[in-house]
């Protein structure tokens, strides 16, 4: 680790980990959230992980927000320190928004900004389509309404398998092999990010989320998804505020294609290209992480 790694881990600010009640059909579960920053401050920005990571990704984002924002980031259900639902046909994006209106109204705001990743951008796309949502600004990263086959039957050949490791490294070098695209980050950036994904269990360690979120996503029809891409369609296209859409030049999720249409069907949404880096952009570094910085506070960090 650099001595600026160093300092700037020492300078963060420590989260307040919370949860807060939510409900399914099938009964009640947890949803763990981590709260950087003013817990009275009215102002809040919502960052929501990608479909097998955790909230804890988004640490030197908040830390880089808190003097702005409350910073919320939770584990969505199935994942992390939340619960994992009774029954596995909940985990979708009805579930997941419903969770997040309840997380809303324990944080006691009315307004939200979101910023979400692959999953958590679909979770954003699909509460800032509804009528009188909370969205004021949502920055969509690496994900849209059209997600290209090729890269859903990627995640799907792993999604779900089973896996133990024999120390903690060793897993932390398995997310990060599943997750290579993310960007050229160093041995220390990838243990930031994957340790939260991990947890010992019998003397072995073993993955944060729970395997049966693949069924659902296996049991998808071709109708069911030309649906649910309708559906994303005209909830971008009924969300009158700003969007920003963050495309990882090699992303073989979104396409350029699917971009340029999302500008054209949003009232205003603009976008950006991270070169160098698939899907999906870690904001880790810190020009990614002032690019989001420019899009919610319009200030760059250095401008502070």
């Amino acid at each position: 680790m650099t001595a600026t790694t160093s300092a700037s881990a020492a300078a963060r600010p420590e989260p307040r980990q919370r949860y807060v009640q939510c409900a399914s059909g099938a009964g009640l579960h947890r949803v763990a959230y981590t709260e950087w920053g003013d817990p009275d401050n009215p102002r809040v920005l919502l960052c929501v992980h990608g479909l097998t990571r955790s909230g804890r990704d988004f640490d030197r984002v908040a830390a880089e927000f808190a003097d702005t924002y409350r910073v919320v980031c939770p584990d969505v259900v199935g994942r992390g320190l939340s619960s994992w639902l009774a029954n596995p046909n909940f985990y979708a994006v009805p579930q997941y928004v419903a969770d997040m209106v309840t997380l809303i109204a324990r944080l006691d705001v009315e307004t939200v900004d979101w910023f979400g990743t692959s999953m958590g951008g679909l979770i954003g796309m699909a509460l800032a389509g509804l009528p009188d949502t909370p969205i004021r600004k949502l920055l969509l990263n690496d994900v849209g309404p059209h997600l290209e086959p090729v890269a859903v039957k990627r995640i799907g050949d792993y999604l779900g398998k089973p896996a133990r490791f024999e120390s903690l490294q060793q897993g932390v070098d398995y997310a990060a092999q599943l997750a290579q695209s993310f960007g050229p980050l160093t041995p220390d950036e990838w243990r930031e990010i994957n340790t939260p994904l991990l947890r010992e269990q019998d003397g072995a360690w073993v993955l944060r989320y729970d395997p049966r979120i693949a069924q659902p996503f296996a049991a998808v029809t071709e109708e069911a998804a030309k649906l649910g891409e309708a559906a994303l369609w005209h909830a971008l296209a009924a969300f009158k505020g700003p969007v920003l859409v963050v495309r990882g030049e090699q992303s073989d999720l979104l396409s350029r294609d699917t971009v340029a249409k999302m500008v054209a069907t949003g009232p205003a949404v603009s976008s950006a290209e991270i070169a160098g880096v698939g899907h999906a952009p870690a904001f880790l570094a810190a020009e990614q992480i002032a690019l989001a910085r420019q899009f919610f506070i319009g200030t760059a960090a250095n401008a502070r």
